[in-house]
């Protein structure tokens, strides 16, 4: 089977689970160099001023340097803020109080390394939505894959393309529905019904 090349991101958005579910054979990429306004190290969720962005800092060194390598900082307090945050969001959507309890830890502990710890979160969703992802990564970056390339095509200055059918988010009766957020939002708000929808989603 030919694999798909994944990026490795911070609780990934609902479009690149979608190509995830429907992937056969996957790898992610672990060799490739950090890149700046990324989902590397931001996700994004539904506010109650509406999309709200939160991220993870990181440590900024001169010159280029390899995504694996690539430290937290912790000279602020971003965990708390992601929790209280998550909390301010989520805690009156149906699932949110389900999962509460397996998603907090991630913010207690202090990983070192950016992909250390999105591959820890990578892998609690995968198994919230009862997902089995074999976490393969690459052993050297490949520029120009003969595979399907998904590395760059998820960006966060570039709307999805994709229809979404519409579900109940926390705000939306009022503001109305914000399509494509992280894969959080629809954990929240769809629960067990998530990976269905996921399947159900048309991608171009």
């Amino acid at each position: 089977m030919t694999p798909i090349f994944f990026p490795i991101h911070l609780f990934p958005s609902i479009e690149y689970y979608a190509y995830l579910v429907r992937a056969d054979h996957y790898i992610f990429e672990g060799e490739d160099h950090f890149q700046k306004q990324t989902y590397r190290n931001r996700y994004s969720i539904y506010g109650a001023n509406g999309k709200l962005n939160l991220n993870i800092p990181i440590i900024h060194k001169t010159g280029s340097r390899f995504y694996k390598d690539t430290p937290i900082s912790y000279d602020m307090d971003w965990q708390r803020n992601h929790i209280k945050s998550l909390k301010s969001a989520y805690q009156s959507s149906p699932y949110f109080e389900f999962y509460e309890d397996e998603i907090t830890p991630l913010f207690t502990s202090k990983e070192k390394y950016l992909i250390d710890f999105n591959i820890k979160s990578f892998i609690l969703v995968n198994d919230l939505l009862q997902l089995d992802v074999d976490i393969k990564k690459t052993t050297e970056y490949i520029p120009n894959p003969e595979q399907q390339d998904l590395r760059n095509y998820f960006h966060t200055k570039k709307e999805s393309q994709q229809e979404f059918d519409s579900y109940i988010q926390v705000f939306s009766p009022e503001k109305g529905f914000i399509k494509n957020l992280s894969i959080l939002d629809l954990l929240f708000n769809e629960g067990p019904n998530a990976t269905t929808y996921l399947e159900n989603i048309k991608l171009l």
